[in-house]
């Protein structure tokens, strides 16, 4: 194969001229050859006796013995005036009554079930999902397993501020639930497990009861801050029938207009903002659609001030020129005004902590420095789970969606706005194009070191994926930080939708789930979604690859294979410099090897088309093609490469 027509040149990157590699494109519908077999038939033989065989293989009666509609019928009906689209579940006896009715009276459709491998994955499912869609979906949980294996993904969708609505089946009458394990997986208080990483919750003992709660919950859910609810669906009432249907009503759900900043405190951050000599706005959750990345834009250019994206969201173009993330430390340390929207953790951008045996810490900001925290954060906030960091004194702080303050943030600014200091303002405008064109040159030639190495640089990956993708309307539906964010550095963020952010909180397995998610609500799009998956985090959760190919999911995932919990490696190797104990042991419960894990051939185990390992660089560019072809085609594909830890 010729190096200088089929690949990625280094010398043409260093240049700016993204070459895409040559490589034979498969037809639409390739995946197909790699699906695996079709089960075998059921087998001819009859069970002994009629009664077994009436168990086994007979039709349910379409009327219910009892008479009257089910009552998990009007819980689909309540369900569907909300518009929801998908419920993705991994099914089981609590749930059954509205599995029935979803699938028969729902006729399957908006909502559509989906089948997962396990609650957690559900939960991330539905997390990633959100946040592309701006809308939940619901997860069924059976009972208080379940919804035990489901905790770990809720509690990423509430770090993460993401509305999720889980349902778990519950058999709360001890009378009348059946013995054995129903009994085992019930509960008095389910919620119990979760409530306190859960927004609102509720328990209905009756179908009305229902019908107010799952609305009520809906349009909880959906008020900023955003975060997951909880509605048990009980047995009893999924299974018994309804007896005067036209009693039941389902009330109008009417959302909630965001929280908008008071008047006075939007102008007295206005005030500081306009007059400021080293302005910095830091942004983490800030753009939930188009208009809220348009109004940071709008606001920046105003006063020609750096931004500095924390991406938890896809806030700020990568390559705008007031794009001074990679600058971040050192504006920080110069600015007389911060605001703050939608920070996660205002404590640590505002400070400096050492992790060591003496955990140093210390103020990186000037004193006499103004800080303004604009966001949801203060207006709901738990005691137990310690997500909202340590506290931060700031000198206004605005509760309320920055999204929705901004627009009047403007109006505050350009009407405090002098010639003046209009003049002055622009100045600034020279030196930060200087300085994101010296960043943005400084890291593609920090890229260009080890090219051509073996395993494959994370820098040389992401360059190779951008040269393939740049042309197609795309997608990130995964966090980059553990490739070192190489894709944020080379490749082109310019809209809103290109990018989720992570897992909010930090939970290890979220990552496939949550791409799958966020892959589907793309899907009605028609976009590439592109998923640089890790490979410790798709050992949690390999089942999902089952879910994107089942429900014909288009997802490019390509593994971030680096063979090894990275950063626990890491944090061995640390605490054995600490202990003047070398770090040569740190490889032992922390590596992913003898065997390494082939993670094409558990793609295809599961009926996806898949190539790999690849560990030369060269032949990283036409696999691409190849995968992208197919998923253009309407199906995933996977592509396992094998990486350097970061």
């Amino acid at each position: 194969m010729d190096d200088k027509t089929t690949n990625l040149d280094r010398r043409k990157f260093l240049k700016g001229v993204a070459v895409a590699g040559a490589a034979t494109t498969v037809a639409p519908g390739a995946a197909s050859a790699q699906k695996a077999a079709a089960p075998p038939k059921p087998s001819a033989a009859r069970p002994s006796a009629p009664a077994d065989a009436a168990e086994s293989v007979g039709t349910p009666q379409v009327d219910s013995p009892l008479g009257g509609i089910p009552g998990s019928d009007f819980m689909v009906d309540v369900i569907k005036s909300l518009g929801i689209e998908y419920v993705v579940t991994n099914p089981a006896s609590s749930c059954r009554g509205i599995h029935e009715s979803l699938i028969n009276y729902g006729k399957n459709q908006k909502p559509e079930l989906l089948t997962v491998m396990h609650e957690e994955s559900g939960a991330a499912m539905a997390h990633g999902y959100a946040k592309v869609a701006g809308k939940p979906i619901i997860l069924l949980c059976h009972g208080t397993v379940g919804l035990q294996h489901a905790t770990m993904g809720i509690y990423n969708a509430w770090c993460d501020r993401a509305p999720i609505i889980v349902m778990p089946g519950n058999h709360l009458d001890a009378a009348s639930r059946p013995p054995g394990v129903p009994t085992t997986h019930s509960a008095q208080d389910p919620i119990s497990l979760v409530r306190d990483f859960t927004k609102w919750d509720d328990q209905p003992v009756s179908l009305e009861h229902f019908a107010q709660s799952l609305v009520r919950a809906y349009k909880i859910a959906m008020t900023p801050p955003h975060e997951p609810v909880c509605i048990v669906v009980e047995g009893h009432l999924q299974e018994h029938p309804i007896h005067d249907h036209a009693k039941l009503t389902i009330p109008k759900m009417q959302p909630t207009a965001p929280p908008q900043g008071e008047t006075g405190a939007v102008r007295e951050a206005a005030k500081l903002l306009v007059n400021a000599e080293r302005p910095v706005i830091v942004v983490d959750r800030v753009a939930r659609t188009a208009e809220g990345m348009k109004s940071l834009i709008e606001l920046a250019e105003l006063l020609n001030v750096p931004v500095i994206d924390k991406l938890g969201r896809m806030n700020f173009p990568s390559r705008h020129y007031l794009n001074q993330s990679s600058r971040g430390r050192a504006l920080i340390s110069q600015a007389d005004v911060i605001v703050g929207c939608e920070l996660t953790d205002y404590w640590g951008t505002v400070n400096s902590f050492t992790d060591n045996v003496e955990q140093a810490q210390k103020s990186r900001i000037k004193p006499g420095t103004k800080l303004v925290s604009i966001g949801v954060g203060d207006l709901y906030i738990r005691a137990n789970y310690q997500d909202f960091q340590r506290y931060q004194a700031v000198d206004v702080s605005i509760g309320a969606d920055a999204e929705a303050t901004l627009p009047s943030l403007i109006e505050a600014c350009k009407s405090l706005m002098t010639d003046e200091r209009r003049n002055q303002n622009a100045k600034r405008e020279e030196a930060m194009r200087k300085a994101h064109k010296k960043t943005h040159d400084a890291q593609r030639a920090a890229a260009a070191v080890a090219w051509d190495a073996s395993p494959i640089s994370t820098a040389r990956l992401s360059a190779e994926i951008w040269a393939q993708i740049k042309n197609e309307d795309w997608a990130l539906v995964s966090r980059d930080a553990s490739l070192s964010s190489w894709p944020h550095k080379l490749w082109n963020f310019d809209k809103h939708y290109q990018f989720i952010g992570g897992p909010g909180g930090s939970g290890i397995g979220y990552g496939l789930p949550a791409a799958v998610g966020a892959a589907l609500a793309h899907r009605a799009h028609g976009r590439l979604a592109v998923n640089i998956q890790n490979d410790g985090d798709i050992c949690f959760a390999p089942g999902a690859l089952w879910t994107a190919v089942h429900h014909k999911i288009p997802m490019l995932s390509i593994m971030h294979n680096n063979r090894a919990y990275h950063q626990e490696v890491m944090h061995v190797q640390k605490i054995g410099n600490f202990r003047n104990r070398g770090a040569g042991n740190a490889h032992i419960g922390t590596t992913i090897q003898d065997p390494y894990m082939d993670y094409a051939m558990l793609a295809k185990s599961m009926g996806m088309y898949s190539i790999g390992p690849i560990d030369n660089p060269n032949d990283v560019g036409p696999a691409l093609k190849k995968a992208i072809a197919v998923v253009k085609a309407g199906e995933p594909a996977l592509i396992d490469t094998v990486t350097q830890p970061r």
